[in-house]
């Protein structure tokens, strides 16, 4: 079965939502998800208050430009990932057509931050971002180097959450899991890299020379990989999200597919839905 590119949505209390990464399928997205659309009565508003990104990669920024219409909501990115969209691409400046179209926060890493959104209203959410192993966007990678600010992952809680059990862990691209566990221990949920199934899986399909871990994704499977540690890490369940269109792993059939399901850990599908 098709899968839209990967995009969560997050809220506290069902009214307002916020979107981790804004991926280019975002306007099907919206239409199979009544929360996320305009509320009756009202024109050209939305249940989206608020965007998040890891990174500044294309399939995760570029359904922003789907949401430059009048509704104001707010973007939190951290620096370099804001200023490679915002002030080095021209086409993003479309966000800026009229004031707090869209209101920016940076991500400090480590700093755990109150979601608002675009009017400055508490959403009753919390975020805070870490640094995972990745690069920068394709489109930056001649003039710019990777640093920690390049990939992130995302916690995100409830303000007044008693229980970790009932945050989520967000890691669509990590070239690595070292430094992943600290932060994610305990969370009710980890949605973590699932692009491919081993480190070359596009260079025998002929598809490019770059291993999987060439392009800062380490894969599931092997010895090294992804999946024996997901399985032992503690949390309240396992995700397996952004997974490529080469990925044995889609089919049902696959002795892949069933080493995944045997290990506990389930597999990202369209309108899957939590309650934590």
């Amino acid at each position: 079965m098709a899968r839209t590119q990967d995009c969560i949505a997050v809220s506290a209390d069902g009214v307002s939502w916020f979107l981790l990464n804004a991926s280019p399928d975002i306007t099907r997205q919206i239409e199979r998800h009544r929360e996320l659309q305009p509320s009756a009565g009202r024109r050209r508003s939305s249940g989206i208050s608020g965007i998040v990104l890891t990174n500044g990669d294309l399939d995760h920024c570029l359904g922003l430009l789907s949401l430059r219409e009048w509704t104001s909501f707010s973007l939190y990115a951290t620096p370099e990932t804001r200023a490679g969209l915002l002030e080095r691409n021209v086409v993003f400046r479309t966000l800026r057509r009229q004031e707090r179209h869209v209101v920016q926060h940076d991500l400090e890493l480590g700093a755990e931050l109150p979601l608002l959104d675009g009017d400055d209203a508490p959403s009753g959410l919390t975020v805070q971002a870490f640094p995972v192993m990745g690069k920068v966007p394709l489109h930056l990678e001649d003039s710019a180097t990777p640093t920690a600010q390049s990939n992130v992952g995302l916690i995100v809680r409830e303000s007044n959450g008693t229980s970790e059990q009932s945050s989520i862990a967000y890691v669509p691209a990590a070239g690595s899991l070292e430094g992943v566990a600290k932060f994610v221990q305990g969370v009710g949920c980890l949605f973590f890299d699932g692009t491919f199934w081993h480190d070359n899986e596009l260079v025998e399909l002929g598809l490019t020379g770059k291993t999987a871990r060439a392009l800062c994704h380490l894969p599931i499977g092997g010895p090294d990989g992804s999946l024996r540690s997901l399985a032992e890490m503690h949390v309240g369940q396992s995700v397996y999200i952004h997974i490529n269109n080469t990925n044995p792993i889609l089919r049902p059939d696959s002795p892949e597919r069933q080493q995944i399901e045997s290990a506990g850990v389930r597999i990202a599908e369209d309108a899957m839905r939590f309650d934590l």
